[in-house]
């Protein structure tokens, strides 16, 4: 199968170019800047200054694709600095899809593999694991603008009848990994005590290779047509629990005070810093039967495994606390 990955270059599109390669499929990657792509792994890169130009610079050469997995996105992050927060995830996250959709469908793909984000549907769980029959209420730009790309992609569907697939993960790790994940690691690489003992919320997360592995079979299994999946690692684990975890497979002593979760709350108010504090102390589980029940998915490697391979990563990384004093 010829596969084409948009965002190649990526922190999950490198990952899921090799494993289709190393699977024995075409791939091709799909970035916006020149230079900054897998080439190793790619077998043809065809940048595109963005996606709005994606239409007319798509060339002949890649007629023969059989699905495209979407994968480039404008991201979350924490303090946007967008006149127009909306707009700017609107351009990128909605208008962008469907240009990219339409150019692959003129060019004879047959599937088109939709990566959004379990931010898609919600921030905390209310109780149960969100699955893909949960209510979407989104809370932020980027969160209501995967839902908006996606309910584009449905109606695309049924215009053009080319298979469209959803994939919604959950905070992906890995490594590679960077903003909050990689800050954690530094700090607990740091031994800085953090007043997080007590809470007790779980938070469920999806190691880059798992999330890599759910994609191939988004891509290539016929029963993965027009459906949508919730993609997450076998097991969640509560923010003190990831953190003691993360801390052992880093070799180095968790130091987390139990600060009742009550006083945390007040301290993010008065701070003026609630909406990070309630994502770190409220659930946000992933139901993911549905793909276990259709595709026959399941994790291949356990969090502990994602773990340690991540913490692996980091200490022989640079931004790794011991590099400075060897």
């Amino acid at each position: 199968m010829h596969v084409l990955v948009s965002g190649a270059n990526g922190f999950v599109g490198r990952v899921l170019c090799r494993t289709l390669t190393e699977r024995g499929h075409r791939v091709t990657g799909l970035v916006r800047r020149p230079g900054t792509a897998p080439v190793a792994v790619a077998e043809w890169v065809h940048p595109v200054p963005e996606f709005a130009d994606v239409g007319t610079h798509w060339p002949a050469s890649l007629d023969g694709v059989d699905c495209v997995v979407h994968l480039a996105a404008r991201v979350h992050v924490m303090h946007d600095n967008a006149l127009d927060p909306a707009a700017a995830f609107n351009a990128t996250n909605v208008e962008g899809t469907l240009r990219v959709a339409r150019a692959a469908h003129a060019h004879g793909v047959r599937r088109f593999v939709y990566v959004s984000s379990i931010k898609a549907v919600a921030e905390y769980d209310e109780g149960l694991p969100l699955a893909e029959s949960t209510s979407p209420a989104p809370q932020d730009p980027y969160g209501r603008s995967k839902l908006a790309a996606e309910e584009a992609l449905w109606r695309l569907r049924d215009e053009l009848g080319m298979e469209i697939v959803i994939v919604r993960p959950p905070l992906v790790y890995g490594p590679g990994v960077g903003a909050n994940f990689l800050q954690m690691m530094q700090v607990l690489s740091r031994g800085i005590p953090l007043p997080l003992g007590a809470i007790r919320a779980q938070r469920s997360m999806v190691y880059v290779e798992n999330l890599a592995d759910a994609l191939v079979h988004c891509a290539t299994d016929p029963r993965a047509a027009n459906a949508c999946f919730h993609v997450c690692d076998s097991e969640a684990l509560t923010v003190a629990g990831l953190l003691r975890a993360l801390a052992a497979a880093l070799s180095k002593p968790s130091r987390l005070i139990p600060v009742p979760v009550t006083l945390i709350r007040w301290a993010g108010r008065v701070a003026g810093r609630t909406a990070q504090v309630d994502r770190l102390t409220g659930s946000l589980r992933v139901d993911a039967s549905h793909i276990a029940n259709v595709l026959d998915w399941h994790p291949p490697w356990s969090v502990e495994q994602g773990l340690e391979i991540t913490a692996r990563w980091y200490r022989e990384s640079k931004a790794y606390p011991g590099e400075r004093s060897r």
